[in-house]
């Protein structure tokens, strides 16, 4: 048997009142403290360790438990998310439908784009570094697992879970450089025996 037991509903069960704020508010609230990093640990302290050290029972024992420990958290992390919430205000008064326009745009058309078709910044990047050229490949290069050339030496980029077993589902002959999506940009993977060739190829 699997049953999923809401928040809302574990705050009945133990009693727990649940404070009400206006519509999108708390919204409001969350991203501020994403971007000020108002609860994190070095702020009000590692709250999954401190809660297995905690014996009480109720949560007045526990509230009390932990301002003994932590006494300016709460005011530390409420003063850093007011802070942000201040700079939010400030900023979403600029926040017009041109400027809305604009994001929108590139967020469905340019980072779509960018998220798709980010092969050929690969391959520049990597001939920038080896200090020689690069190509894309043809349709007809293409089909043989070719995505494109550093200088002679034709190359596959593939997605870094590529290399487990499970993937393996075509054959490539051609040197392979791997990459990883991070929140940030893309982590790109010379695999050694390329690297070398990557060297010689550049000198």
């Amino acid at each position: 048997m699997e049953f999923k037991l809401k928040t809302d509903e574990i705050r009945k069960l133990m009693e727990i009142e649940t404070p009400e704020f206006p519509k999108y508010a708390t919204q409001i609230i969350n991203l501020a403290n994403q971007n000020a990093q108002a609860t994190r640990p070095k702020v009000v302290g590692q709250m999954s360790e401190l809660i297995k050290e905690f014996t009480g029972k109720t949560l007045e024992d526990w509230e009390k438990w932990y301002l003994e420990k932590y006494p300016n958290s709460i005011e530390k992390a409420t003063k850093k998310i007011l802070e942000m919430v201040d700079n939010f205000r400030e900023v979403i008064g600029q926040i017009n439908e041109d400027m809305i326009r604009q994001w929108v745009r590139d967020l469905v058309i340019v980072k779509t784009f960018i998220g798709l078709k980010f092969q050929k910044a690969i391959l520049i990047k990597i001939a920038e570094k080896f200090n020689t050229y690069y190509r894309l490949s043809t349709p007809e290069e293409e089909s043989k697992g070719i995505d494109g050339y550093i200088g002679d030496i034709p190359i596959s980029l593939k997605p870094i879970t590529y290399q487990s077993k499970g993937m393996l589902t075509e054959t490539i002959t051609v040197d392979i450089v791997y990459y990883e999506k991070q929140k940030d940009g893309i982590k790109i993977i010379i695999p050694e025996k390329l690297e070398n060739k990557l060297i010689q190829l550049g000198k």
